[in-house]
């Protein structure tokens, strides 16, 4: 296997200043780096004084095993559950549930979280099992409902999946027809092109979408194909068997919420001294805890008086105001229908330390922003933010691609910053008629010519200054439309070659993004079968991140 390794522009300064070291200020928000080595043993040893904190290993276990057994059942995945029943730390990731897995960083964030928890395992000399948290309370369903595949040469397709009629509820209760299932699978279908591996693709993915009823269950299904050999435990946050789990969480949360409403102000606050702006909003009087009332998902916030000062031991509202409840029946509901409060990305992280014994997280690096405004609120319930690892980062590179990247003396950096540069000097080259320079020397000859019938006009009528600028105007617009007309016939006796280097641009870097935010996985398991994922599994791995491209 062939890797190099790259560095991609970073899209968020926060993440860039953690993963560099180079701000002292933001690397003291989080309180540790995985790269020192003395920090993953503390963090063990923490974890292990502090086992009164989260919820016991043996009811975890069990949470994990009855899901697992039904969604991801194999030999590894029961043996790392067992391992969690007797103490063993996790290294956690999580996304929420997208149809086939989503955006390639989803894949992403499950290589790093098994190769993660190996490297920690080999430096602590102790079990390590990886976790992947599927948000499944999340409600953004326009977020979760599609996936991207290369359809053609050239093409781009969005196959997505129909929100039912219904309250914004979230993705794990949100029931699906098995119609939209089949329609979904019938597009993805025709936009893939024959291989090998379709046949088994398809009929994989349709065994799966007829066990279940939701994105998150096929998600799961989906990730324990994928995954569940190398030991990947999965949990899904809406399931009842861990909202049970996570009940004196919630009660904690609504207790100390001013508390916690203040910690998370105050770091929001530090961000905006250090020079860095919140990647996530810290509103007033706010909850930070959702609850699913008339099949809705609500974001809850403390009621402000007419002084705008939240009322102790009052109630909360939805944003509106427009729906009520009342702190002790929130509170009770807390204790006796956790399934019915959920978290938002300020209170998650807080949540997941509860519930798993965290040695370290795989966050991308907008999580890694949020997760800035949570070390103080971790500290304000006797707690201990984990090691935040950052996600590591692939570009898988088909042959076919490389090949055309040769033949047309393409580089990924310039794939990646200066594609439409290169397309057009490209054609430029090749143009022996000079497109370009003979309809600019039309322009000038034109302006010379008409510029003596403006002043004359003018001259005559002051009134014909403004007809004569915009008659020149629209004259220049249908030159420049033939011109372009002209480009276009040109570039077409170049057709085929064009329609190579788009595909490496399709392949490499889509829509003038990264390949892993835009391509899902089927695109590739199509093409290749398992080749892909087995070489990400055996890709360089670096506490600190990183980008690789993968030579299939």
């Amino acid at each position: 296997m062939r890797t190099e390794q790259i560095q991609l522009p970073f899209s968020q300064p926060i993440a860039e200043a953690y993963i560099k070291r180079s701000h002292p200020g933001i690397e003291g928000l989080f309180g540790s780096h995985p790269a020192e080595e003395t920090h993953w043993h503390r963090r063990l040893n923490w974890l292990k004084a502090h086992a009164d904190k989260r919820v016991e290993p043996e009811r975890l276990a069990e949470a994990l095993l009855a899901y697992n057994k039904e969604m991801n059942d194999h030999p590894a995945v029961m043996t790392n559950i067992e391992a969690i029943r007797s103490g063993a730390p996790v290294v956690v990731t999580g996304q929420q549930a997208g149809l086939w897995t989503g955006p390639l960083l989803v894949i992403h964030k499950a290589v790093t979280a098994i190769a993660a928890a190996k490297d920690a395992a080999r430096l602590t000399g102790t079990n390590v099992v990886p976790v992947f948290w599927i948000a499944g309370e999340d409600h953004d369903w326009d977020e979760a409902n599609h996936a991207y595949v290369r359809s053609g040469e050239t093409g781009l397709a969005r196959i997505s999946v129909p929100r039912p009629k219904g309250g914004r509820t979230s993705v794990s209760r949100t029931k699906l027809a098995s119609s939209d299932l089949s329609e979904a699978l019938a597009r993805l279908s025709a936009s893939l092109p024959d291989s090998g591996f379709k046949r088994e693709l398809l009929e994989t993915l349709e065994g799966f979408a007829a066990r279940c009823d939701d994105l998150s269950a096929w998600f799961a299904l989906t990730m324990g194909w994928l995954f569940g050999r190398h030991g990947l435990v999965l949990l899904d946050a809406d399931h009842p068997d861990v909202r049970a789990l996570e009940a004196p969480m919630f009660v904690q949360l609504l207790e100390r919420n001013d508390e916690l409403e203040g910690a998370y102000m105050r770091a929001a606050g530090t961000l905006r001294e250090l020079g860095f702006e919140p990647s996530a909003d810290v509103a007033e009087h706010c909850a930070n805890l959702f609850l699913f009332a008339e099949e809705e998902r609500t974001l809850l916030f403390k009621f402000s008086g007419q002084d705008g000062q939240a009322v102790p031991g009052g109630e909360f509202r939805n944003r509106k105001e427009s729906f009520r409840i009342s702190r002790d029946e929130l509170m009770r509901i807390a204790e006796q229908e956790p399934q019915r409060l959920s978290n938002n990305v300020l209170t998650r992280p807080l949540m997941q330390d509860y519930v798993l014994p965290v040695l370290g997280a795989v966050l991308g690096p907008g999580e890694i922003a949020y997760w800035t405004l949570t070390g103080e609120a971790f500290r304000c319930l006797g707690m201990e933010m984990p090691l935040i690892i950052p996600r590591m980062s692939y570009t898988l590179v088909d042959g076919t691609t490389e090949k055309h990247m040769e033949k047309y003396g393409l580089s990924f950096d310039e794939v990646m910053h200066r594609y439409d540069a290169h397309r057009s000097r490209w054609l430029k080259e090749r143009d022996e008629l000079d497109i370009e320079g003979r309809f600019e020397e039309a322009r000038k000859q034109f302006e010379t010519m008409y510029g003596p019938v403006m002043d004359l006009s003018a001259s005559l009528d002051k009134g014909l200054e403004a007809l004569a600028s915009n008659n020149l105007r629209r004259i220049q617009d249908q030159i420049s439309y033939l011109e372009k007309r002209t480009k276009e016939a040109h570039a077409r006796r170049f057709d085929a070659a064009l329609r190579q280097q788009d595909g490496v641009a399709l392949a490499l870097w889509p829509e003038g993004q990264p390949q892993e935010r835009v391509l899902c996985m089927v695109d590739f398991w199509n093409r290749f079968g398992s080749v892909w994922l087995d070489q990400l599994l055996d890709a360089p791995y670096d506490r600190s991140g990183g980008h690789h491209l993968i030579y299939l």
